[in-house]
């Protein structure tokens, strides 16, 4: 079968749609712009390491974690949801570059599948999360953090660590698509903050007002941390609430319910472009 292919200067050639034919075709697109301008990827990765310098050496010392513990094992499980969420700004700005460029036009007019560019998106976002991961995991190490869960446990955090980049790489994929101008881009950025601060990454709901420590309970990011807490074997803030006895669940099913928001929304969005 015949699909769209990548020329030697990057230029998409077009076929017969195939949705995986396409979809990693455009994944090699993004990895062959990686590879010519690799600066934004690694101010990324620095950007994430310094936060957890900060975290662990600046602030670290004044934090308390409930029920005692080590701070920078409480802290690692929320650095790494926190890198997660931080990538929702790198495809919006790569979704709404390609956007301003009219290569998405370009895109919609060949015979390329409709999903192909979102799910090639996808993809190539979650290639630069394992890798984000991985070097957050190293920078961990290199602070004093240890999984204590075994291997098993491990692998089973970090699974559910790259399912909460996949929801949120579709949020990033839809913001990309709605949104207009670096001015937008920014607010967006500027969210990611409160949403992750708003949640138990960092410090305990207990410790924050009543109605804050629900919101922050709530917020997806703390599902996937207290999760993450669990399987590493690292000290938790030891509520006795609902939501905090069900940290495993709620890490599955709130990347579970964001993919079925906004990959239709989207789908629908990108369909709707030009009309």
């Amino acid at each position: 079968m015949t699909t769209t292919t990548l020329s030697a200067g990057g230029d998409l050639r077009p076929g017969r749609p195939s949705l995986v034919g396409d979809s990693l075709t455009l994944t090699r697109r993004a990895l062959a712009q990686w590879r010519r301008d690799p600066g934004p990827l690694v101010g990324a990765l620095a950007f994430d390491v310094l936060i957890l310098l900060m975290f662990a050496y600046l602030f670290g010392g004044a934090l308390q974690v409930p029920g005692g513990g080590d701070y920078r094992e409480f802290l690692l499980p929320g650095i790494f949801a926190m890198t997660m969420l931080f990538g929702i700004s790198q495809t919006t700005v790569a979704v709404s570059a390609d956007a301003e460029r009219g290569v998405t036009d370009r895109l919609r007019s060949m015979p390329v599948s409709r999903l192909a560019p979102l799910v090639g998106r996808a993809a190539a976002d979650m290639l630069f999360a394992v890798v984000t991961l991985a070097v957050m995991l190293l920078a961990g190490l290199a602070v004093g953090w240890r999984p204590h869960g075994g291997p098993g446990a491990t692998l089973a955090a970090l699974g559910l660590v790259l399912l909460l980049r996949f929801a949120l790489a579709w949020v990033g994929i839809y913001l990309g698509l709605v949104t207009k101008g670096p001015g937008a881009v920014t607010a967006v950025q500027t969210l990611e903050f409160p949403l992750g601060f708003l949640s138990s990454a960092f410090v305990a709901p207990s410790t924050m007002p009543g109605w804050l420590g629900a919101v922050a309970q709530w917020n997806p990011l703390s599902a996937t941390v207290g999760a993450t807490r669990e399987l590493f074997g690292n000290p938790g803030w030891g509520g006795d609430s609902w939501v905090a006895a069900h940290h495993p669940l709620l890490a599955v099913l709130w990347p579970v319910a964001l993919v079925a928001v906004f990959l239709p929304l989207s789908l629908r969005r990108y369909r709707a472009l030009g009309g």
